[in-house]
């Protein structure tokens, strides 16, 4: 039960939030006219202390305002775990990664049989709509696999695609709640495993057996020893460096909804559009590169 200094507190903090917002409004009208009547329009620069004003009465006022209405939320002890949960499905114990996958995979299939049905047949000449994104996204991913690697078929840039997709795919589950699968080692290896045998697949494809084995000779035998484990490294490295990447961001988010408790309103989903949209944006183009790098190196 709120003691009687505690709940003035709060009504303390709903009117200051209140008074901020007023201020912040009435100065920034108050910089409108001014400016309407000099005949010139306000800069950013005037304009900026009345808004962080503004946001901030806006913000505390919300804040105050919710929590008064809904009640406070108890704080918890902050803990991470490296494994995703499980869950027990008839007596099976499953992961949610697999889980989260598994309605990735169905909605992707989902929405790729309806471009092919209501889509694709109805592309003409002159691209508009999706059928322009959709060219630009093939041309750029098809240019960008044959500028790393070379003219190997249309397999690999297809590959890529489907990597690039997923990955988006993991970002855009996150945004609503849920860990993404590239938060989870076994994800993360079983993608980079996948690498890891195209790499060999595309050198021995282009050179023979005899070939890849004597690649991995040169420029002396003597490095042969080493050139088998910095091969073998590789899916360890492309697996831990996403994995790494993408369980700090988890990390963060986590850590700043601890630290803010119920002051969480706001500032997460500003940082979010961060760790959660553009953070996995950049680890889909380093998994991608990294990938056509190591498939271009055995091929050359």
């Amino acid at each position: 039960m709120n003691t009687l200094p505690e709940l003035l507190l709060r009504y303390a903090l709903v009117i200051l939030g209140l008074v901020m917002a007023a201020g912040g409004f009435l100065w920034r009208r108050h910089i409108s006219m001014q400016a309407a009547a000099s005949g010139h329009p306000a800069t950013r620069k005037q304009m900026l202390w009345p808004t962080v004003l503004l946001v901030a009465g806006l913000w505390c006022l919300v804040e105050r305002l919710l929590q008064l209405l809904l009640g406070t939320k108890p704080s918890e002890d902050f803990s991470v775990s490296i494994w995703a949960e499980r869950v027990d499905i008839g007596g099976v114990t499953i992961s949610s990664t697999v889980l989260v996958t598994w309605a990735m995979m169905a909605v992707l299939l989902v929405l790729a049989i309806l471009i092919r049905l209501l889509v694709i047949p109805r592309m003409t000449d002159r691209p508009h709509g999706l059928q322009n994104v959709l060219e630009i996204c093939v041309e750029y991913i098809c240019s960008f696999t044959k500028s790393n690697t070379g003219d190997l078929g249309a397999a690999l840039p297809a590959y890529i695609f489907t990597v690039a997709v997923f990955m988006i795919s993991c970002a855009a589950v996150e945004l609503l709640g849920v860990r993404a699968p590239t938060s989870d080692i076994t994800m993360t290896f079983s993608m980079a495993l996948v690498t890891f045998v195209l790499i060999n697949y595309y050198g021995i494809k282009k050179k023979g057996v005899l070939g890849r084995i004597k690649s991995l000779a040169k420029p002396t035998p003597v490095v042969f020893p080493i050139k088998i484990v910095s091969e073998l490294a590789v899916p360890v490295s492309l697996a831990c460096r996403l994995f790494g990447n993408m369980l700090g961001g988890l990390i963060v988010m986590d850590l700043l909804y601890y630290a803010l408790g119920n002051a969480a309103i706001g500032f997460p989903s500003v940082l979010g559009l961060y760790f959660n949209v553009f953070h996995p944006l950049i680890q889909t183009y380093i998994f991608i590169t990294l990938t056509l790098t190591f498939i271009g190196e055995a091929v050359e």
